[in-house]
């Protein structure tokens, strides 16, 4: 994302949508009762009747109602009703905006919480590295390519080896095919890192019939306890990965919900569930608020996030960090069970 302009003071930005994970970012950071500007098709009638109009691109203003994102469709779409626009442009009608790459808006607020204008500098500010994943053994292999929220797995191939205990040799043949994905994987996306995982010596043994030297200058070894999908996010949580994944958020928010799910498995310093963490915000034991996205979405769906939004607000006055957590990854699943909405506190409370 490109922030063209912004003075925050004033509750302005001005930014252009560069990738589909803008769009992502947008939909937590634009809230009911925002103002946007911008560019957007609306139908214009040119005569009497409902068919004689015509699609024209025309410059409004728009009170937001309503925020939609659909991860699916990778589409952004802004429902509200007109506040200004040319003649031709029935005010207080209602319109979307539908945003997409490319696409320049301009948000106005009366308050930007300071949640919210971190969220925007992370997209704007940080390219997101290509970083891609793959956890394997001696018989399977399985690739990601890791998102802003969550990761993508682009393929699971198998090898052939002989059922001779667990030390037996692995084909060179599969090695090689592994070697082969990882080099297709670099040219298409441009990789910046390569975390290689494996149980047990896999990882070592590929390392060393793998003679591509700028693949091998990308390459983070890390260690998992299996070879399926669930170990990409096994690998996300270790210390050696951290490194590695400074720039993504993925890996810190998994490590905060893990660090919740501690305090709470030993009754710490941690709240749960919209009662607790409402208590918890209002006495201003909060350190680190974590909500997730989809929480918010279901929320704005069913028109009841403005308790939500008020207390994220009373949170941010009250110096806590507020975090939204994606659901795509299974820490944000984790943090979903728990009701979407947990927080790590400076001190504890009594219940």
């Amino acid at each position: 994302m490109k922030i063209i302009s912004s003075n925050f003071k004033k509750g302005e930005a001005k930014v252009k949508i560069e990738t589909l994970d803008d769009l992502w970012y947008l939909s937590q950071v634009i809230d009911a009762g925002d103002v946007v500007k911008g560019k957007t098709l609306r139908k214009i009638k040119v005569g009497s009747t409902e068919k004689e109009a015509v699609r024209k691109s025309v410059f409004i203003a728009l009170k937001v109602e309503k925020v939609e994102f659909s991860k699916t469709t990778a589409r952004l779409r802004i429902l509200g009703t007109i506040l200004e626009g040319p003649e031709d442009v029935q005010k207080g009608s209602h319109h979307t905006f539908n945003v997409e790459e490319g696409t320049i808006i301009t948000i106005l607020k009366e308050e930007w919480p300071a949640y919210q204008v971190k969220r925007l500098k992370e997209a704007a500010e940080a390219r997101a590295l290509k970083i891609l994943i793959c956890v394997f053994d001696r018989e399977d292999a399985f690739f990601a390519l890791m998102k802003r929220a969550g990761y993508e797995l682009l393929a699971n191939i198998h090898g052939e080896v002989a059922k001779k205990g667990a030390d037996a040799p692995v084909k060179s043949t599969f090695y090689a095919e592994i070697i082969k994905q990882l080099e297709e994987y670099d040219v298409r996306y441009k990789l910046d890192k390569i975390i290689l995982a494996s149980p047990a010596f896999w990882k070592e043994e590929l390392l060393k019939v793998l003679q591509n030297q700028d693949l091998k200058s990308k390459i983070i070894q890390a260690t998992c306890s299996s070879a399926d999908e669930s170990a990409i996010s096994e690998v996300l949580k270790r210390g050696e990965v951290q490194k590695a994944l400074k720039q993504e958020q993925v890996s810190e928010e998994m490590v905060l919900v893990e660090k919740v799910l501690a305090e709470i498995s030993k009754q710490g310093n941690a709240a749960y569930g919209m009662k607790e963490v409402e208590e918890a915000v209002t006495a201003g034991a909060v350190q680190d608020l974590l909500v997730t996205d989809a929480l918010i979405m279901k929320l704005r769906e069913e028109d009841k996030f403005e308790k939500l939004d008020k207390l994220m607000k009373l949170a941010d006055k009250s110096k806590a960090k507020v975090h939204i957590i994606s659901i795509e990854h299974s820490g944000g699943k984790k943090l979903d069970g728990l009701g979407g909405i947990a927080a790590l506190l400076r001190f504890k409370l009594a219940y």
